[in-house]
């Protein structure tokens, strides 16, 4: 597996992580959509601390700025 996730990127996805899970937590959203939002936190944060994400593959783009 090769890098395609950035620095920038990866710290993008670490606060939206974080903003979804506070969305949950503090309730304000609820239900489906606060699992939703669980599993999406979860994703990011799994995809940002092994630097490749899968749909960067599919469409293409590498936000990483060594070559590997």
């Amino acid at each position: 597996m090769k890098k395609n996730m950035g620095s920038t990127d990866k710290i993008i996805r670490f606060i939206l992580a974080a903003i979804f899970v506070a969305l949950g937590y503090f309730k304000v959203v609820e239900g489906t959509m606060t699992m939703v939002l669980y599993a999406l936190a979860g994703i990011f944060v799994v995809t940002s601390f092994i630097n490749f994400c899968p749909l960067y593959t599919i469409f293409g783009v590498n936000t990483c700025k060594s070559q590997n």
